[in-house]
C-alpha cells in the first residue's frame, strides 16, 4: 500500500538493553548492520505493525518490552532505482516510517532471530546508541540519523552492573556467555498515543556531527 506520494508506510525500531546500548542486526548474507523494520499491513496501526515485526524479526512478545517514545511525524527515505523491483518502478519511490524507541524488558535470551520462516537478520550484537552510518546502505544514513537525533531525549537512565557485554558479535546458533542468542517491509496512521512524541523541530540532545565520528562495527 503506497501514498499519494509513493511512500510505503513503515515502521522502525531501536531497541535499548538496560545500558542504552541498542540491538544491531546483521542483514542476512550481507555485510550491512540496520534497525529491525518492516511494513505496515492494511488495518494496522504504527504500533500493531512494531509488535509485529519485533516478534518477525526479533523474536520478542509484547511482554518483553517497554514503549519510551515514538517519532511526532513520519521520516522517509527513497530507494535508488537499481534496488526496486520492475514491475514497481514509476510509482514506488521509498519508505515513510514511525519510529520507536523500546527498553528490554526481558533477557537476551528471549531474542530469536528465527523466529519468522523468512529472516532477516543472521547475526546481531548490542551497540552503543550512536551507531556508525557508515555500515548502514547509504539510502537510509538520513532516517537513521533523524530518528536517533529525535528520540535520544527519551533514553532512560542506565542501570549499572548485570550482564550483557557492550559489544558482543553473536552468529549461527551460538549461545552467548550471558545467554545470547543468533538463529537466522503494507498502513495506517494510529490514533493519539499514549507515550511521548519527539518534537521534531527542537534540537536533538547528541549533535548529527557525533555520528559521523564514530568508527565501523567490527565483527569478532
Amino acid at each position: 500500500m503506497l501514498d499519494r506520494e509513493g511512500f510505503r508506510p513503515n515502521v522502525g525500531i531501536i531497541l535499548l538493553n538496560h545500558r542504552n546500548q541498542v540491538f544491531w542486526g546483521k542483514r542476512i548474507r550481507t555485510h550491512s548492520w540496520q534497525f529491525p523494520q518492516g511494513g505496515i499491513k492494511h488495518g494496522e496501526s504504527p504500533e500493531q505493525a512494531m509488535f509485529r515485526e519485533l516478534h518477525e524479526e526479533v523474536g520478542l512478545l509484547p511482554e518483553h518490552v517497554r514503549i519510551v517514545a515514538r517519532t511526532r511525524d513520519w521520516l522517509r527515505y527513497e530507494v535508488p532505482q537499481h534496488f526496486i523491483r520492475k514491475d514497481a518502478r514509476g510509482h514506488y519511490k521509498g519508505q515513510k516510517q514511525i519510529w520507536f524507541l523500546l527498553q528490554l524488558m526481558g533477557r537476551d535470551c528471549d531474542m530469536n532471530l528465527r523466529a519468522s520462516t523468512h529472516p532477516e537478520f543472521d547475526a546481531w550484537r548490542w551497540h552503543e546508541y550512536w551507531v556508525p552510518l557508515e555500515t548502514v546502505i547509504e539510502f537510509k544514513r538520513d532516517v537513521y540519523q533523524l530518528a536517533l537525533s529525535e528520540l535520544a531525549r527519551f533514553l532512560p537512565k542506565p542501570q549499572s552492573g548485570g550482564g550483557g557485554a557492550g559489544n558482543r558479535y553473536l552468529r549461527g546458533n551460538m549461545r552467548g556467555a550471558h545467554g545470547g542468542r543468533v538463529d537466522g517491509e503494507d498502513g495506517g496512521e494510529g490514533a493519539q498515543d499514549p507515550w511521548p512524541h519527539a518534537d521534531s523541530t527542537s534540537e536533538a540532545e547528541s549533535p548529527h556531527a557525533s555520528l559521523a565520528r564514530l568508527s565501523p562495527v567490527a565483527a569478532k
